[in-house]
């Protein structure tokens, strides 16, 4: 998904108007926002923190020191890391890190739902929807935290949501 149309699900389900102007620039396709009332705005994690503050939702942004901090170093990865990765190995390699990662959390920063949650559901959407149910199963951590993610009030919008139960209608009776 392009990081405009990230953008624009964000400006939804922070409850914007929507109409902002967004172009990219650049190989990587870097995402820039055209203000009406100063600079343009460049970066991913740089418009979704303006964007995040525009609707006075600065609780997505960490409330102490230490979460706005590690809320900021996931929004990091999720460009550094991310971004740009489309290979098998590359993500494995990146789920099974975020796997071991999630095991004593619920959310990226810990116990709060915040910007960092949203943009990383919105770049390993497309990974995920492409798992089979057994590669899903062998990561729970990223399971669990995608799908309560996903069922979060307002953010997987439009985007398909992604199964992770297989349900057994009838015991192998052999």
């Amino acid at each position: 998904m392009a990081a405009a149309a990230e953008l624009k699900l964000l400006e939804k389900s922070l409850g914007l108007r929507p109409g902002n102007k967004y172009s990219a620039q650049g190989e990587r396709q870097v995402p820039v926002l055209q203000t009406n009332n100063g600079p343009s705005l460049m970066g991913l994690a740089t418009i979704a923190t303006h964007l995040v503050k525009l609707a006075n939702k600065e609780h997505l942004l960490g409330s102490t020191p230490e979460e706005k901090a590690i809320v900021q170093q996931w929004l990091e990865y999720r460009v550094t890391r991310v971004d740009g990765h489309s290979s098998k190995e590359d993500t494995h390699t990146l789920l099974k890190d975020l796997n071991s990662y999630l095991e004593d959390k619920v959310y990226l920063a810990g116990f709060n739902f915040t910007l960092a949650d949203i943009l990383l559901y919105y770049g390993l959407h497309r990974f995920i929807v492409d798992l089979t149910v057994q590669e899903k199963e062998s990561y729970l951590n990223v399971s669990r935290w995608f799908c309560h993610i996903q069922h979060y009030p307002d953010i997987r919008q439009h985007l398909s949501s992604v199964v992770f139960i297989k349900n057994r209608l009838y015991a192998n009776s052999h």
